[in-house]
């Protein structure tokens, strides 16, 4: 009986100890899957597509079409500046074929 009771002890100690093992195992392969998924996440974050809202493409359209708006406001100010240089420029040209 006093066999039997050794025996038993050391089958509880290995299991327990099996049990640890199987423990720190278990925690080693939680943190190293957590650890993939926070990477999967942020590859998923810069990878995947994602559509536009329509407030999105409005706030971008409006802003675009507000740049369009003051780039053709300048340009027709430079047309203006061009047209009285060449008219200028004409003048110059005539008087001086008429004092010639």
């Amino acid at each position: 009986k006093e066999q039997d009771v050794k025996y038993k002890s050391k089958e509880i100690s290995d299991l327990d100890q099996a049990i640890a093992e199987a423990s720190n195992d278990r925690s080693g392969a939680r943190t190293e899957l957590d650890s993939v998924m926070q990477y999967l996440k942020a590859l998923e974050d810069k990878c995947v597509a994602k559509a536009e809202t329509f407030e999105e493409r409005q706030a971008r359209f409006k802003a675009e079409l507000a740049g369009l708006r003051q780039a053709l406001k300048i340009l027709e100010g430079e047309a203006v500046l061009l047209q009285k240089s060449a008219r200028r420029t004409l003048r110059l040209v005539r008087r001086r074929g008429l004092a010639a």
